[in-house]
């Protein structure tokens, strides 16, 4: 998500002036929208001497069951509460419900972010 910054308005419909532009620090970028298939990564530069890997494509996650971790390859998404139209186009967002070879797992690391996809197995009801 891009930042905005402030309102260009006051409360009271006055026009607010920017003092400055906005800073490195500020800057926005797209969405990696990490989808299902052969594995992409991205390297971007963050603040300060850090680096983000961004995952653009994904086929395997690791899944926790029970306190045991192991790497399951992952199928679909099934549900995706961050946008419903994220579901028909099988991006994987943190939260999200996907298919995998152990079951249905949420994913609950931010692979947009860190490159990685970690979930959790839920119980189908």
């Amino acid at each position: 998500m891009q930042d905005q910054g402030r309102s260009k308005r006051k409360r009271t419909g006055g026009r607010r002036r920017r003092s400055h532009k906005k800073t490195r620090h500020q800057l926005g970028r797209q969405p990696a929208e990490t989808t299902v298939g052969e594995p992409r990564f991205q390297v971007i530069d963050s603040r300060g001497n850090n680096e983000k890997v961004r995952a653009l494509s994904a086929d395997t996650a690791q899944v926790a069951i029970d306190g045991e971790v192991t790497e399951a390859t992952i199928e679909n998404v099934v549900e995706n509460p961050a946008n419903v139209n994220y579901v028909r186009r099988n991006i994987i967002t943190k939260g999200a419900v996907i298919e995998t070879t152990e079951g249905r797992a949420r994913v609950t690391s931010r692979p947009g972010q860190t490159g990685q996809v970690n979930a959790v197995l839920v119980d189908d009801e």
